[in-house]
């Protein structure tokens, strides 16, 4: 089992950055990869990027790539997404995610998520 808990959301403007963090409790951090996701009102859940257990791997969205950056250190049992040039539509509650596989795309524990709000 693996707790997670986001932090780092807030109210942002059109162009800024904001660094979300999220602490993992339980298992061994380093065993799982890590994923971010979000949600917008009305939309469905989205992926936004994804670690391997190392880090040496990431993936991102196309909506993200280049403007978001993940990382993760395990010897702090956190993983953080930097979040640059922010847009409006970015506008979502994030979701930090572990997963026991690599490559994935089943995620097993996720935490309660963040607000993010960009305002334009």
């Amino acid at each position: 089992q693996v707790q997670l808990v986001e932090s780092g959301g807030g109210l942002v403007q059109a162009g800024g950055s904001l660094r979300l963090s999220c602490v993992a409790s339980g298992r061994i951090f380093s065993s799982y990869a890590m994923g971010w996701f979000r949600q917008a009102p009305g939309k469905e859940r989205e992926f936004v990027a994804a670690i391997s257990r190392s880090g040496v791997s990431t993936y991102y969205a196309d909506s993200v790539k280049g403007r978001f950056t993940i990382s993760r250190e395990n010897a702090k049992n956190t993983v953080a997404l930097q979040m640059n040039r922010l847009k409006p539509e970015d506008t979502a509650v994030y979701y930090c995610a572990a997963a026991q596989t690599w490559p994935t795309a089943r995620y097993d524990y996720w935490g309660q998520g963040t607000q993010v709000t960009v305002s334009s």
